[in-house]
């Protein structure tokens, strides 16, 4: 089969590679639209250590199952793959599982790649009607969702739902949707990238602004920075809550000393749990998360090109997918 292999810092190669093969109570998966994730990103630049060369990255995937009693069935991938049988599965906080796996870092190989094999409860039906491209944004919009379950969970029953989301990628993007469909009337995405801040405003209709000083019930930082950090520091209100989502750098930023004399709650999130991903599969296939009409597509030949030029934000779209059969 034919995969993008990352070989090193910045440098991602097209090749043949041994074909995917199903373990032991799993399927094989045709995939047919991957996304590329901000963690591709950061091991691209070579910024993350679980994720050594060479390696097949990627894990934003949907596509369909091949061969066996389920030959034909469109799914959507949930990535991490759990023991399910630990206090933290049991509970229903598989994200937090002791011994979590997720594809593209070892020992699983991403979906970057022709064929996939996943767990069959890894996987969610995409009915008819809903395109495989769009199915396949389900993993960074359940990113999105479980930050906004908690951080809703987070406020006061009586706070003012106003929200800024620091960060218009697929995942502050994500974001605004989420809290949109949990009832937050007034969210505000902040974007420094002007071409990026006039996609979120002409095409998603989204209230986006290169900078703000306004003060927020929630904060979502959806990009990780130290700078970040300390945006939302300064900006959460008085009994608000933080949620920090982005994963750009290790340390610094957060304002310990406010966090605490104005009894605010700064919750770090982890991808998601199952629930989580179920749930924002049907939130897709409902269209409670609006049209999802803001990401292009580029052929997985053409992988190398489009991470360069991620990295040289000549993209104004908040995701690229990725079509290993284009």
């Amino acid at each position: 089969m034919k995969a993008l292999i990352y070989d090193g810092e910045q440098q991602l190669g097209y090749r043949e590679v041994a074909s995917a093969e199903a373990r032991e109570n799993e399927v094989l998966i045709r995939v047919e639209a991957v996304g590329i994730c901000g963690s591709d990103m950061h091991a691209y630049l070579g910024h993350d250590n679980r994720r050594p060369a060479p390696l097949i990255l990627g894990h934003e995937a949907a596509g369909t199952i091949v061969g066996g009693a389920q030959d034909g069935r469109r799914v959507t991938v949930n990535p991490l793959v759990t023991c399910q049988t630990c206090p933290a599965c049991e509970s229903g906080r598989q994200n937090l599982c002791k011994t979590r796996q997720i594809i593209s870092m070892p020992p699983r190989e991403g979906a970057f790649a022709q064929y996939l094999t996943m767990p069959d409860r890894n996987l969610v039906t995409v009915p008819d009607g809903v395109s495989i491209a769009k199915a396949a944004l389900t993993e960074p919009l359940a990113v999105s969702w479980h930050a906004a379950r908690l951080v809703l969970n987070a406020l006061h029953p009586q706070s003012e739902h106003r929200a800024l989301v620091i960060g218009g990628g697929a995942i502050g993007l994500a974001a605004a949707l989420a809290l949109k469909a949990m009832d937050f009337e007034d969210v505000t995405i902040i974007e420094p990238n002007p071409a990026r801040r006039a996609f979120l405003v002409d095409t998603c209709q989204q209230k986006a602004v290169a900078d703000t000083n306004e003060g927020f019930n929630v904060v979502i930082d959806a990009v990780g920075y130290a700078s970040t950090r300390a945006k939302a520091s300064e900006l959460a209100e008085p009994g608000g809550a933080i949620a920090h989502v982005g994963l750009g750098e290790d340390t610094g930023g957060i304002d310990v000393r406010r966090l605490t004399l104005q009894e605010i709650t700064f919750i770090g999130t982890y991808t998601y749990t199952d629930q989580d991903f179920r749930d924002t599969a049907q939130a897709i296939f409902d269209g409670r998360l609006d049209e999802l009409d803001w990401f292009e597509t580029r052929s997985l030949a053409e992988g190398a090109e489009a991470f360069q030029d991620l990295k040289s934000g000549r993209v104004s779209a908040p995701k690229i997918i990725l079509d290993p059969w284009a």
